[in-house]
């Protein structure tokens, strides 16, 4: 009998041991994981989130601002709610001045760049591209934006810089840089500098070859630098086209020029240095005065 109701005995009390202990270490270990596992997953989403969010807008910041561009290039029609500041704004209005070649001829400073709206109703704009961003097949693709970033406290602040050409194409031309927090106020600056930049450039037939006498040319041979750019422009006979690269292209039609044999030394992949020396090499053209 002995041997009998000992393991009854066992039995109870070890099954009242278990059923005691398992639902006490059961809560106890729910508990503890739960509140462990929760915390660090929530630190953890949270940066993982910012990060997101900020590749994506740098991302998908730069091709929306490139389609707000072609509407801010299209010059102003307008002019209505404008009130001249200076005295030759107010003699635009009254009428009194209907020509820019007056003004450029006197050498008045042009400080609102309405009067020039005013007086030169078809002006066209271009913008050089200036900036850059990685292309599919690894080089580099072109932008009319320069994007940089300046780390702050905060976080990364971004700021767009724009290079501006304004011409009639007929003999005026003016280029001008601009920079804002976004791409559409850069470009709306470049705009604006450029038309206060404005000047005539002396054109005509230098070329042995033609002498025809038309100003489609320039009529000697110039020399431009910037930074380390040099720009030397020689004319051309009638059915050369513009020789030079594409982007100077751009300065040269604006200006009224088809016909011109261009050479470059220095850096010319910074585009600004290139399209300041040209405006240089066009400006030593009034050196010497055509009778």
């Amino acid at each position: 009998m002995i041997g009998v109701e000992m393991p009854e005995k066992d039995v109870k009390e070890e099954k009242t041991v278990e059923e005691k202990k398992e639902p006490e270490v059961v809560e106890e270990v729910i508990t503890e994981k739960d509140v462990k596992e929760e915390k660090p997953v929530e630190e953890k989403k949270e940066p993982e989130v910012v990060e997101e969010v900020i590749t994506e807008k740098v991302v998908d910041e730069v091709p929306v601002k490139v389609e707000e561009i072609v509407e801010v290039v299209k010059p102003r029609e307008e002019l209505a709610d404008w009130v001249p500041k200076t005295k030759l704004g107010k003699a635009v209005m009254q009428g009194k001045i209907t020509d820019i070649n007056k003004v450029l001829d006197e050498g008045i400073r042009i400080k609102e760049s309405e009067i020039v709206d005013m007086l030169i109703p078809n002006l066209q704009s271009e913008l050089i591209l200036i900036g850059g961003r990685p292309g599919k097949g690894g080089g580099i693709e072109r932008t009319p934006l320069r994007i940089t970033a300046k780390m702050h406290r905060s976080g990364r602040k971004y700021t767009s810089t724009a290079f501006a050409i304004v011409g009639n194409q007929d003999g005026i031309i003016g280029v001008g840089k601009g920079r804002g927090l976004e791409g559409k106020e850069a470009v709306e600056k470049a705009i604006k500098k450029a038309k206060l930049n404005v000047m005539k450039i002396p054109r005509g037939c230098g070329s042995w070859e033609c002498e025809c006498g038309q100003p489609h040319s320039i009529p000697f041979k110039t020399y431009g630098k910037s930074g380390s750019v040099r720009v030397k422009l020689m004319p051309a006979p009638k059915g050369i086209g513009l020789a030079v690269a594409d982007e100077t292209k751009k300065i040269l039609k604006l200006a009224g020029i088809k016909d011109v044999w261009g050479k470059t030394l220095g850096d010319t992949g910074t585009r600004i240095n290139l399209i300041q020396a040209i405006y240089d090499s066009m400006m030593n053209l009034h050196k010497y005065r055509n009778k």
